[in-house]
Order: structure tokens, then sequence, then C-alpha cells
């Protein structure tokens, strides 16, 4: 290639980089419009990598790109840039463009998901097709590898690591997730490239051969069963032996469908901790991977390994999804459901036998197995993950409904009539095999939630409202039954499936009998059951039943939570009434309460009356879902909440929580911590430092309160020897001076705190206090005095005289009636 060949796309980059920074983004998506209608694929080859980067950022962040997670409707940008990322605007256009001369971008194994970038670097071919064929030797000397991915593969990997890539200026986000330019063009790819009606549009360009050239997703002979399925015989091939794979010709017709899927899948969901891939890994895998490195080791020349190769210990990465991460997985989740429920019924009946297989469109088998074998387990690990990691707050809530959508497919079924199904709607038969296929994400995910519900706090509505949301879903007519066939069916003895037909049976046609139909049937259903629950929790898993007695039981203390909750709520949303109707006008004077711990102005909106009325609902009725699913005794638990009620009075929630004796004090229980965190019991936090020190209250005047410190101060300092000589005397004097000023006894009081077993003890010295001068009510209360002192003719001079002769004779009654309580 000549130099002068060279020099325009150079330029056009330069121009490109310049205007990146000069000219509004509007402008900028206008003229790369033009310029992508007019330069040839030749030119446009060398901007694409930079074009890609600067629309969704840096893989390693430092470049925001376009903030498309940030751009909401109400930006002027909004439209412009929906119309150019769109699968049908003049990005896809160039993508397709550069598709058809079959050009290759690399991409830096460092930043694909860490499973997968553990297994390149030791060798071991990934389990995802996708990153087949496609490893680049580094050149002598540079240790880093990479994939030569096509442009469509390059723009999808790009476009779903957006989402996931660590972003600086992502701190305000935008006031709706699901408002972002970013969630919007999703759903736009989801629908084009998995379409629930119709087939994928062609592309408006092709090859000598007349289409798009595919990226080779499988090999011919090579069907859907065996993506993304952790199956014992499957062994992993030595990653630098890899096949040439020629294209299916049938998959041209789906190869984009194939390739968005599998990089949002990967980029999104590809995520576990060491132990969990530990677990996965088959003792077919490990000897696979033992006997390859004994090989390795034996050869005289050997491919450079990256640092911090050689164990997959590499992989461990810093995993923490965000809430919008969850919401845009939720996205893909609904709408596979909704792509794969709009199957033709013919295709859905028909077995899944290789003749079948030539009756059915490419896309009609992808719809078939989608969900099953291109998402199942990567989004059981993902959620897993996040049940087991994330907050204990009300913004669980949406990893809570992508559980919950993923696990009711029949809600995705396209019918108008009834979109949302309530709880009395019976689930459908036929979805008993998905249920069964996807066991563990009913009864493991539902452990894990009750190991969640029990430590959260169950009194905030948002809280009681996840509860309810889970036990009416599982509720649902007919599904505990399906469940409790398919815990069944896995609990089989492995000794009655050796008597029965093997899996590999022959068909009729092939010499077998269709005597045996059923049974085989029932051998068939049984494997599907254990290969899923072995595929994902390890050949050496101990299943805890759903419906056994040591889930059940976690269940019965569970309600018990739930029932002293809903007694927290109500005895809360009781005071909160009484509080509010004694809060008049009068409490502006003081009169009212003056306890800072039940005059809290900083406390929750979730803590109003109204709001915990809806927990009590919302409690109320995941009581009776639960009773309904585990089958309990409707006496039984009237009973156990009587009791609570009955037991669980106010003498009763002013005790100390449950707590053991420690080195250094007390220290909380578990029983406890959750009785805390529902509200039954409290620390008695008490007011312990210096008085005159106290925070400003807001009846009190802030001005007043500094001055008549100062001068109370002043005061003390120049008196203290003669107040200490009179409160030091034992007479009547002595007893009227400590009622006036400060006595030490009150200061002593027991320290509380579970940090520590010792005694606060204060000897203060008596002083003088006018700091209840400050008081509004205090001011009212003279002001009062003194306009009625005005009314008989008093000047205020006699009126103070009067005052504090009447507060004297106060002291003076007060003293002699509090020593004759004493001798009696």
């Amino acid at each position: 290639m000549s130099s002068q060949s060279l020099q325009q796309p150079s330029f056009l980059l330069a121009n490109l980089k310049a205007d990146a920074t000069t000219k509004p983004l509007i402008q900028r998506c206008q003229d790369l419009l033009k310029i992508i209608d007019e330069y040839p694929a030749k030119e446009l080859h060398l901007i694409f990598p930079w074009l890609v980067e600067n629309v969704f950022g840096s893989l390693d962040g430092v470049i925001s790109g376009w903030s498309l997670r940030l751009l909401h409707s109400r930006c002027n940008e909004y439209n412009v840039v929906l119309d150019f990322l769109n699968p049908s605007g003049p990005m896809m256009k160039l993508v397709y463009k550069l598709q058809a001369e079959e050009y290759k971008y690399e991409l830096p194994v460092n930043y694909l998901p860490g499973p997968v970038k553990a297994c390149i670097q030791e060798g071991v071919l990934p389990d995802c097709p996708l990153f087949h064929n496609k490893l680049q030797f580094p050149p002598p000397g540079v240790l880093t590898l990479s994939l030569a991915l096509n442009p469509f593969e390059f723009f999808m990997f790009n476009f779903a690591h957006c989402l996931v890539a660590p972003r600086n200026c992502l701190q305000t986000q935008v006031s709706s997730l699901t408002d972002s330019a970013y969630f919007l063009l999703v759903d736009m790819y989801l629908k084009y490239f998995l379409p629930v009606e119709g087939s994928v549009p062609p592309s408006p360009f092709s090859d000598s051969r007349g289409s798009v050239t595919a990226p080779s997703p499988r090999a011919s002979g090579v069907s859907f069963a065996g993506y993304g399925v952790h199956s014992p015989s499957l062994l992993k091939h030595h990653i630098f032996h890899q096949p040439s794979v020629n294209a299916d010709p049938a998959a041209q017709e789906i190869w984009r469908s194939e390739t968005l899927l599998q990089m949002f899948v990967e980029v999104w969901l590809h995520h576990y901790s060491l132990d969990m891939y530990q677990k996965l890994q088959s003792p077919q895998v490990k000897l696979a991977l033992l006997q390859y490195r004994l090989s390795m080791s034996s050869m005289p020349c050997q491919p450079h390994a990256p640092p911090g190769s050689g164990t997959f210990h590499t992989y461990q990465e810093p995993f923490s999804p965000s809430e919008e991460h969850v919401l845009v997985v939720r996205l893909l989740v609904k709408h596979l459901h909704a792509f794969s429920n709009s199957l033709k019924p013919e295709q859905l009946s028909s077995s899944p036998s290789a003749h079948s297989h030539t009756h059915a469109s490419p896309l009609e088998e992808f719809k078939r197995v989608v969900v099953q074998r291109f998402v199942q387990q990567k989004l059981y690990l993902f959620l897993q993950h996040c049940f087991g990691h994330w907050p204990l707050d009300a913004s669980f809530r949406a990893v809570l409904e992508t559980w919950l959508s993923y696990i009711q497919p029949w809600r995705y079924t396209g019918e108008k009539n009834n979109p949302q199904p309530d709880q009395n709607r019976t689930v459908p038969d036929k979805w008993e095999p998905f249920v069964h296929e996807n066991l563990l994400l009913y009864t493991k995910l539902f452990q894990g939630f009750l190991n969640r519900a029990v430590r959260t706090d169950l009194v905030n509505p948002k809280n009681a409202l996840m509860v309810f949301r889970v036990a009416k879903v599982f509720a649902q007519p007919n599904l505990e039954e399906m469940i409790q066939k398919g815990e069944q069916l896995f609990l089989e003895p492995e000794h009655v499936l050796h008597h029965r037909q093997p899996r590999g049976y022959l068909t009729p046609s092939q010499g077998g009998s269709y005597l045996s139909s059923r049974q085989r049937v029932v051998t068939d259903t049984v494997f599907k059951v254990k290969s899923h629950v072995y595929s994902l929790e390890g050949q050496d898993c101990q299943y805890k039943q759903m419906f056994g007695p040591e889930v059940r039981g976690a269940v019965m203390k569970f309600i018990q939570i739930i029932a002293q909750a809903r007694h927290t709520a109500k005895r809360i949303s009781d005071h909160s009434t009484e509080a509010a109707a004694n809060n008049s006008f009068l409490s502006w004077f003081g009169l009212g309460s003056s306890d800072l711990s039940n005059t809290f102005s900083g406390a929750e909106p979730e803590e109003s009356g109204e709001c915990l009325k809806k927990t009590h609902e919302f409690l109320d009725r995941a009581l009776e879902n639960l009773c309904q699913i585990f089958k309990l005794n409707q006496g039984q638990l009237a009973q156990l909440i009587s009791n609570l009620s009955s037991s669980q009075d106010d003498g009763h929630s002013r005790q100390l929580p449950d707590c053991i004796q420690g080195e250094n004090g007390l220290i909380l229980t578990d029983l406890g911590r959750r009785q805390i965190i529902n509200g039954l019991r409290r620390f008695e936090v008490q007011y312990q430092g210096d008085p005159e020190l106290q925070p400003i209250r807001s009846y009190e005047s802030a001005l007043l309160v500094r001055f008549l410190y100062r001068l109370s101060s002043l005061l003390n300092d120049r008196f203290r020897g003669h107040m200490c000589a009179l409160c030091s005397r034992s007479d009547f004097l002595g007893r009227l001076g400590r009622r006036y000023l400060a006595d030490p006894d009150s200061s002593v009081r027991p320290k509380r705190s579970p940090l520590s077993r010792r005694t606060l003890e204060r000897s203060l010295q008596p002083r003088l206090s006018l700091r209840p001068l400050a008081s509004y009510r205090t001011l009212l209360l003279l002001l009062l005095f003194y306009l009625l002192g005005a009314l008989l003719s008093l000047g205020p001079l006699p009126s103070t005289v009067l005052l504090l002769t009447g507060a004297v004779l106060y002291g003076v009654l007060m003293t002699l009636f509090a020593e004759k309580l004493k001798t009696h």
C-alpha cells in the first residue's frame, strides 16, 4: 500500500479527533453520517476502532465517550444519538459495510470477563463458542494476548462493556435508570436481532457470495445442545490446537442474533467467585487441564504466558453489579422469554431429534433452546452472587424482580387479554418441564432469599413488599406441586436409573420400540433434572429440599419474624397516630413530649403511619401465602401470632436486646440483632455529657442559649466557693441551695451501651444553670406574666420582685415537702 493511500484516512481520523473536542455532538453525528455514506470501507476501516471508543468510551473507563448511560430524554442530543446508533442507523450501516470486507479488530484478552480471561491465559478453550478460533498470538516480547473480532462482534462487545466499565463520571445518576439512551438502545437491539415476530432483517451490504460473511458461530455438525452446558462428558480442548470451523449455511440467517446474545451474556453475566468456579469443574475437566499442563511442560518451546497465569486464581475480580446493570439484565430476561415463547406450537411440540430439526428454521431452533442453553447457568450464578453480596436495603428490589421474571416465563406469552396474571391463575402444565430444568432457580434461590429476609428490617414497607412479592409468586396454584415433583425426580436413587432404558435409546426407525416410550420419557426427565443440578452446583453438591424439614423450620422462624415485624409496625403506627394527635399548637410552647428519641425530626418517610399500614398489609398477605405454600396449620399460626402480640407489650419492648457477657461488656447475639432490626427492643440511649453543653433544641433560642451559658459560667467561676459551701451544709439552707443549684448526685448515671461495663461517674460541682430561660415556653410565660402585671398596674421592677419571691417560696415549700416524704 502506497503512502499516498494512507494519507487520506489519517487526515480523516485527525479531523474527526479535532472535531470531537470542538463541535457539538449533534453536528458530529451529522458529519459522521456523510462520512459513512461517502467514504469506502477501506478508509472507514482505520477510523472504526477510534469511533467505537469515542461513542462507548474506552474499555478501561478513562474515556467516557458519549455517556449513553447519562443521556436521558430531556437532553437535546437524545433523539439524535438514538437515530445514529439504532439497529438501522448509520453506525450499524458502517458495521455492515466493514463486515462485508471481512476486516478484523483486536481486543485485548485483559478486558474479557474474568473466567473467560482465566481460561484463555491457562490455555484452555472457553466454553463459549464466541471466542473460539479468534486468539491472536503476540509477537516476540509482547505478553498481551488478544482476540481478532469481526466488526459486528467488536461493536457489540464495546456496546455491552459500556454497562460494566468503570466510569468516574457516573456518580450522579439520571432520575430514571430506564430512561437512559443506553437502556433504550439495548431494548432496540433485542427487538431487532431477536424478533418476536418475523425474522431478522438482512444486512444492506453483501460480499461477493451474496451475503455478509458470518463468523462461523458453530460447526456444521454441532447443534445448540452443546451451548453453555458444563457437561461432565465434554472435555475442554487445548486452545492452541483450534480446529478450523466451516460456516454452517443455515446459520447465516441468525449469526448476528447469536453473536449479540452471547456478547450480552458473557459481558453482563459471566462473573463469579473462585469457589464457585472450582465447584463447577468436573473431575474430567480437572484431569484434562492437568494433562494439558503436563504436555505443555514437556514441550521444548512454549508460548509466552501472561504474568499471573498458570492458576485459575487470576480471574478473581471485584464484581459488584450496579442497580442499572441488574435492570438491563432483567430487560434481557424478559425479552428472551417473549422471544422463546413466540415459537410456533408445532415447533414447540416437536421432538428434539435430529430428524425434526430438518423441518425447523434456524431461528425457530434458536428460540427453542435460547433460554436453557445460553442464559440459564450464567444467570443463576449472577443471581446467586447478588443474593449473597447485595446490601440489605430496598435496592435489592431490582435483583428480586429479575429473579421473579426469569422463573415466571408464562407472564411473557404475548397474551393480550390478561398480560398480568393474578395470584388465582393456575400455572399451565406445559411449563412443568421448564420448572424441572430450572429447579435450582426456584429452590436454591428461594432459600437464599429466605436467608436475606430474616436479616432485613421488615418494618420498612419496601422490604415488606419484597417478601410479599416472593410469597405471592410461589403461591400460584400448581407451581408448588411442580417444584415438589422436580425435587422428587432429582432425589430418585441412581440404581433405579440403571435398570431403566439408558438415555441413548434407539428410535423405532433405528430398531427401537415404543413399548418403553413412557419409561424413556421419565428416564430422560430425571437425567435432565440431575444434569441441571450437577452442572450448576457441582458433582458433590448436597441438595437441600425446599419442602424438607430444614427449610420448613427456617420458614417457621421467618414467620415468627414476620409476626414480630407486624406487631412492631402496628405499635409504631399507633404511637405515630397518638403523637400526631398530641402534636398540637401547644407543643410549640413545649407542652408536648420532649423525648429526643421519639421526636427525632430526621426520621425516614417509611416510618410514617400511612406507610406502616402498608407494611402491616404486605406482611399479612405474605403470611397467608407462606401458609398456602408450605401447607401450614392456620390455627397454629393464629396461636403463634396471638402469643407474640400478648408478650410484646410496651414494657417488653423497653427491655434490652438479647446479649451475652463478654470481656469488654455486652455482646449482641443474632437474636438481639434481629430484635433491634425489627424494632422489638433497643438500648436506652441517654445523654451523659455536660448538661450545659447539650445540643440546642428546636424549642430554644440559640442566641440566648449561648449568652446565658457565658453568663452562668462567669457567675459560677466567681462564686464557686460560696456555692460549694452552701451545698455542703446539711441543714435546711443546704438542701434549699442544692435544689436551685446543680446536684452532683444526679450526674451519676449507668452507661447502658454494650461497649463497656463501667459506670460513668462525674463529680460535678454545684453551679447555677440559666439555660431554662432560653426556652420559648419560658419566654412566653414571662411575657404573659409581665403583661398581667401591666394590666394590674405593676411596673417591671415590682413584677420581677414578685416573680423572684414566688420562686423562692416554691423552692422552700418543695424542700419541706420533699423532706417529709423521705421521712414517711
